[in-house]
């Protein structure tokens, strides 16, 4: 069986390349020197989305201002519009964690776009990947204008599961506003509440994660594409970002705003590593109510057991009906990963020299799992675990009134010294307080339970 080829020489050498391929010898040197990772820029479909759009945009733009024929822009637009469809993912084989700043993805797809815009366009136009799909561009302002769209695309489903999990928690939170819980500080007892009030934080804490997302991730739209190759503009003509971002906002639908200065956003990422941050705090937050929920759930004989959570699979190979709470110990597992992404996005954030970074390729990397992996986990959480959850009210209401939390309702009757000597009392008998108020007369149980109640719905 013949395989054909063509043929493309660049000052290394010559390479052959499969015929049919859109890319060329540049990406071939890209994927041939650089390859580290299994993760290909065409599996990114946000990124290879916002290439498609800043290509487009800059089209127009030196269309306008006749640094390319309408024939050229007409043919870079629709075969931009066909990699923004997803017709040619299967062209963009640069690893995403490529080490030559952005220059291999870069002119992966100019290449791709150039050769479909000349097959659109026919033998009469030419179309070349340098002098007319990256005109008045360089790797140094498309790399990160291209990551900041991507994440910014990206992160819009990660605020809605946000606010659906946060709405989800306060659901529970009016669930079980009438159930008393018994609150613990340092693993220990401490004062009565309800576990609505439990649930009612952990949904506070939710809508604030959400809300602190959505403000970084408009950050994102401050570009610094137009810049070129350091900041300066130089080699792109005059006037061109006032012609691009007006086509670069119709083409996204998205209000993006060129950088008020374009040196400080070519030199540093950290606009990313504030984004990164913030999914860090996401997801060390959730995975703090995460482990929350497996100490709640924990028994259900021999532990807390004061919440049910939904039995999604076996929890053993070898302990018969034994079910873990795996989809919170996914959650606390997913922080981790997301820690570690944020420190490597650091360590880039730091390393870039002079006037560019070009560590940009593992900021993409590392930042684009992160939010991969939080949106997929903020969704089993929602529908895996919390919709299904149910309060276990005996437990609850046992736990707290076998406990001294009693003791904190009864300081405004009996003062702090006698109270704490009934504690010690009770504890040394062992015997519950609730009980050895009603042996000495001091409460009954209905009395303690009015108590309890209103100590655990007192509002300062």
């Amino acid at each position: 069986m013949t395989t054909h080829t063509r043929k493309e020489t660049d000052f290394l050498g010559e390479v052959e390349i499969p015929a049919s391929a859109l890319y060329g010898i540049n990406t071939v040197r890209g994927v041939q020197n650089l390859t580290v990772s299994s993760r290909q820029v065409g599996k990114e479909r946000a990124l290879v989305m916002a290439f498609a759009q800043v290509k487009k945009a800059a089209a127009y733009a030196n269309r306008d201002l006749a640094q390319i024929t309408t024939p050229q822009c007409d043919a870079i637009s629709r075969a931009c519009d066909e990699v923004e469809s997803g017709q040619h993912d299967h062209e963009f084989i640069v690893d995403l964690m490529e080490g030559s700043g952005g220059t291999s993805t870069n002119m992966n797809f100019n290449e791709v776009i150039a050769c479909r815009a000349t097959q659109i366009a026919g033998d009469d136009v030419r179309v070349h990947p340098n002098d007319h799909v990256n005109r008045s561009q360089s790797t140094n302002d498309v790399v990160p204008s291209a990551m900041k769209m991507a994440a910014y695309t990206m992160l819009a489903p990660l605020v809605q599961e946000l606010g659906s999990l946060a709405l989800a928690l306060e659901q529970h939170s009016k669930d079980f506003a009438r159930i008393l819980h018994l609150g613990r500080t340092c693993m220990q007892d401490a004062q009565p509440m309800t576990l609505g009030q439990v649930f009612g934080g952990y949904a506070a804490l939710t809508h604030r994660l959400a809300h602190s997302l959505a403000s970084a991730r408009e950050a994102l739209r401050i570009l610094p594409l137009g810049g070129t190759a350091i900041g300066t503009g130089f080699g792109a003509p005059a006037g061109y970002k006032a012609v691009l971002y007006p086509h670069l906002c119709r083409v996204t639908g998205v209000n993006y705003e060129p950088a008020a200065d374009s040196f400080d956003a070519m030199q540093n990422l950290d606009t990313f590593l504030r984004v990164s941050g913030e999914l860090r705090t996401v997801a060390t937050s959730l995975g703090k109510v995460a482990s929350d929920l497996i100490l709640l759930s924990s028994g259900p004989h021999g532990g807390l057991a004061e919440v049910r959570l939904p039995a999604v699979q076996a929890g053993s190979s070898i302990m018969p009906g034994k079910v873990n709470p795996v989809v919170p110990m996914s959650i606390v597992q997913l922080g981790f990963a997301v820690l570690g992404n944020d420190v490597a996005i650091a360590q880039a954030n730091q390393a870039g020299q002079l006037e560019i970074n070009h560590f940009e390729p593992v900021v993409a990397d590392r930042l684009f799992d992160s939010i991969r992996l939080l949106n997929n986990g903020v969704r089993l959480l929602r529908t895996r675990c919390i919709e299904g959850l149910t309060a276990r009210v005996d437990n609850n209401e046992r736990h707290l009134l076998a406990s001294s939390a009693l003791a904190t309702a009864l300081i405004p009757h009996l003062g702090y010294e006698a109270t704490s000597r009934l504690v010690k009392e009770s504890d040394a008998a062992g015997v519950p307080l609730r009980e050895m108020l009603s042996r000495r007369g001091l409460m009954t149980h209905d009395q303690a339970l009015v108590a309890l109640a209103d100590a655990a719905r007192a509002q300062p």
